[in-house]
């Protein structure tokens, strides 16, 4: 298993490029985030270049990107934007490059319409209908009814920082391959971060363009939301591990985020063992029941902030659900409020006697 390694030091400056394969170019754009960049790439399709990932919806962001168009790709035109998934530094500027530069858009299908529907701004009677689910979902991880009032509020603020999108786009099916050039780039999807989080693989230059479905040092956010409230998203992204695990261990891994890296069997064991110690560390705190939000600092040793504590929660009940799929957890709802507690722990309590008013649901 190779070791993770990282081939540049150094990324380009913004509105900057630099190629890190034949034909394939790496920019980065800014972020007003704590995480303050996302990393975008240009391949080389023959007729032009084919951006990867676009930003976040932004002035600056936008000037970027017309200094690398007019300055940095020799005169040749881009000729398509591919969006890896439908968050927004991903998606952001999405629907101003296509529309200024008449190119078509490429996405899956899961992500292309959460994108289109997360872009639109909500309307009042929409806020009300997000305010009740959300609500519903966050007082059944355990939390007071201060603390739902901060992060409803902050809700609904995708729009904010997502140029409208495209009202049509060509679908990226998983498996596709598609010629781009001297060289074929296949599809290779991945889930549980997103829906279906479309990774690009070119097997003749030992590349793949990883979005935020393979990180190096980020363990991307697995999360079950207020949008699918039953989701089973850790599940998801452990089969995707298990499909990556087939590709080359000596590919070019190229992220959304920190340094392009070598060592995809390394990392993707990192991640399976990081998810699996989060789990074996929640079932060995819910000898007796806890909820979610009780359960945060199992995983979080950290005090979380509100916008971090959506994310926080959300991962902590994908562990959940992970366990109850197994069939070493269960749940059940005490006055409003999901009560988990592991049935390893309680059989080996009872010496294999039936749980004592407690089901799974």
């Amino acid at each position: 298993m190779r070791e993770i390694t990282m081939p540049f030091k150094n990324p380009p400056d913004f509105g900057e490029v630099c190629e890190v394969a034949p034909g394939v170019l790496w920019a980065r754009m800014p972020l007003p985030l704590a995480l303050n960049h996302i990393n975008v790439y240009l391949v080389d399709a023959g007729d032009g270049w084919m951006l990867i990932d676009t930003g976040m919806k932004g002035e600056q962001t936008r000037e970027y990107w017309r200094q690398i168009i007019d300055t940095q790709l020799s005169g040749r035109p881009i000729v398509g934007v591919v969006c890896t998934h439908m968050h927004p530094d991903h998606v952001g500027l999405a629907g101003w490059l296509v529309d200024t530069y008449r190119v078509p858009l490429y996405m899956t299908m899961a992500e292309f319409f959460q994108a289109a529907v997360f872009s639109r701004p909500l309307q009042g009677h929409e806020v009300a209908a997000l305010g009740w689910r959300a609500e519903q979902y966050f007082s059944r991880s355990g939390l007071s009814e201060s603390m739902i009032a901060q992060v409803v509020k902050g809700m609904g603020g995708f729009a904010a920082a997502v140029e409208s999108m495209p009202r049509s786009y060509t679908r990226l099916v998983d498996g596709e391959r598609m010629q781009w050039g001297k060289h074929e780039w296949q599809v290779i999807v991945g889930r549980g971060h997103s829906p279906e989080h479309a990774c690009l693989y070119c097997r003749d230059l030992g590349v793949m363009l990883a979005g935020d479905q393979i990180i190096a040092d980020i363990t991307p956010n697995v999360s079950v939301s207020a949008v699918e409230p039953e989701g089973q998203p850790l599940q998801h992204w452990l089969a995707s591990i298990e499909r990556f695990k087939l590709l080359d261990d000596d590919i070019l891994l190229l992220p959304a985020h920190k340094l392009p890296f070598y060592g995809l069997h390394r990392r993707l064991f990192q991640l399976q063992q990081h998810h699996e110690n989060h789990l074996k560390a929640i079932l060995a705190a819910t000898a007796t029941a806890k909820t979610a939000l009780e359960l945060l600092p199992v995983l979080f040793k950290r005090e979380l902030p509100p916008g971090v504590l959506t994310l926080a929660l959300g991962e902590c009940i994908a562990h959940l659900h992970e366990l109850i799929r197994r069939g070493v957890m269960e749940r059940q709802l005490v006055e409003g409020v999901y009560a988990y507690r592991s049935l390893l722990s309680q059989n080996k309590a009872q010496n294999n006697q039936q749980p004592d008013g407690y089901i799974a649901v």
